[in-house]
């Protein structure tokens, strides 16, 4: 398996670099089968440290997971056990996709974008209605079952997850409600 561990705008010793490695590893291996390759970044908020941690697995879905601490190995401690409890309630689910898909989660490339936000008084005084693109990414789109979606969004910890259909194609979206259970949005047209 691959490793980036890196801090922004603090440095990151070797002795933490091993201890991310080998609890990463112990984890992954009780439940994800064959991981490809961890992101962890190590960041400094006020007085605490942040640490964030991006597992992508073999099969296409990844994990992510962030902890804060007043200690930088605390922080870490505390990512990795969000993500232990995110792929412990995911095990069977997780085990039982990577038998049922014989190839990896195909990607399609799309365009992200980031727009500008504008307060109520400003919106006031503007006629139209221009919004400022802030910055522009590529991302994936992936193509799961529904079922898959929401487990991908829940790993990730996400509040809405775009995907491509594997039963016929379309772009769906599942969501996190107000109340607290998945929406799913399928736009086919009935013809």
């Amino acid at each position: 398996m691959r490793y980036q561990i890196s801090g922004k705008q603090i440095d990151i010793g070797a002795a933490l670099q091993t201890h991310v490695k080998t609890e990463l590893d112990e984890i992954l291996s009780k439940y994800a089968g064959r991981p490809t390759e961890a992101y962890v970044v190590f960041s400094k908020s006020g007085h605490e440290y942040v640490c964030e941690s991006v597992v992508h697995l073999s099969t296409g879905l990844n994990a992510q997971a962030t902890g804060k601490a007043t200690e930088i190995y605390a922080a870490f401690d505390a990512s990795s056990e969000k993500m232990d409890k995110q792929l412990r309630r995911y095990k069977r689910r997780l085990k039982d996709h990577h038998k049922e898909r014989s190839q990896p989660v195909e990607l399609s490339d799309a365009g992200s974008y980031i727009l500008e936000s504008k307060d109520e008084s400003e919106e006031a005084e503007q006629d139209s209605v221009n919004a400022m693109i802030v910055a522009e990414m590529e991302t994936k789109i992936p193509s799961l079952s529904v079922g898959e979606a929401v487990m991908q969004m829940e790993i990730a910890s996400s509040p809405v997850l775009v995907f491509r259909n594997e039963k016929h194609n379309g772009v769906n979206v599942v969501y996190r409600r107000d109340d607290g259970n998945i929406g799913w949005i399928d736009p086919r047209t009935s013809g």
